[in-house]
């Protein structure tokens, strides 16, 4: 059987040893190894990134995770894709952060990196992972199809971490969109309840809707919010809609499970097994 994979871009910032922490607090339940990966402009560059990416891995190397190093020459919008559907990974741990950093991976091309991507991300910010994990899981539901095949992923991060799950959605006053909201809960709360998931819904303010997630999210103590990037398609892959932006970078600073639509209308596998 091939072996599980997880990746981590590694600019040599803060932010993305964060991450790291995270993948490999995941990777120590799940049984995978991480793929450090840092890409440089030139040939040149090669030597001094291998040296850094280098004392990375030694930095971490007690962790009880396999960490391997990798240099790609490129950029960061084609790379990691790449290299993630190379390696077959089962998701990609990302650190986001301001402008500084020798890649620059800032909310807006983190995005960018993620439409890129068939492998969901973690968007990480400067906030370390708890001991335990994942322990609450909030979901974002409304009524793009799209949105119900991010609950397998979640359900995998759920079962391995013994989370709960927060299933939100805006309020509808129309009574036909009223309706198909229900029916995504119960849709929701059937598949959970067959996996042995504790699952809470709960319907918030549809005015201001990301920030009211991100408002839920703090007062359950969330440790994840899993989102869908519905701008994948949009013109020339530039992201117009600052909904994932916020999630991605929010204020509350918790990390953010953000998934691409696959052309199907199954949900995603269960991709740990």
């Amino acid at each position: 059987m091939k072996q599980k994979t997880f990746i981590v871009p590694h600019d040599f910032t803060n932010a993305a040893d964060v991450a790291l922490e995270h993948a490999i607090a995941t990777a120590k339940i799940v049984g995978t190894i991480i793929q450090l990966l840092h890409v440089v402009n030139n040939e040149q560059d090669i030597d001094a990134a291998t040296v850094k990416l280098n004392a990375v891995i030694a930095k971490f190397s007690n962790r009880g995770v396999e960490l391997l190093a990798n240099i790609r020459i490129g950029n960061i919008f084609d790379d990691i894709a790449d290299f993630a559907a190379e390696k077959q990974a089962q998701l990609i741990f990302m650190g986001t952060h301001g402008a500084h950093g020798w890649q620059h991976i800032v909310g807006s091309n983190a995005l960018k990196i993620v439409t890129q991507s068939n492998v969901p991300f973690i968007i990480v910010q400067e906030k370390s992972v708890k001991p335990t994990g994942y322990d609450a899981i909030v979901v974002p539901m409304d009524l793009y199809k799209e949105t119900m095949q991010k609950l397998s992923i979640v359900a995998n991060l759920a079962k391995y971490f013994n989370s709960k799950v927060f299933v939100v959605t805006p309020s509808e006053t129309d009574s036909y969109l009223k309706h198909q909201l229900e029916s995504n809960i119960l849709f929701a709360e059937k598949f959970f309840k067959n996996l042995n998931i504790e699952m809470i819904s709960a319907v918030l303010p549809s005015s201001g809707f990301d920030k009211e997630v991100v408002k839920h999210a703090v007062s359950v103590d969330a440790d994840l919010i899993a989102i869908m990037n519905l701008n994948r398609n949009s013109f020339l892959n530039v992201i117009s809609s600052n909904y994932e932006q916020y999630m991605i970078t929010n204020d509350a600073l918790i990390p953010t499970l953000i998934v691409n639509p696959i052309e199907s209308n199954t949900v995603y596998g269960a991709w740990f097994d």
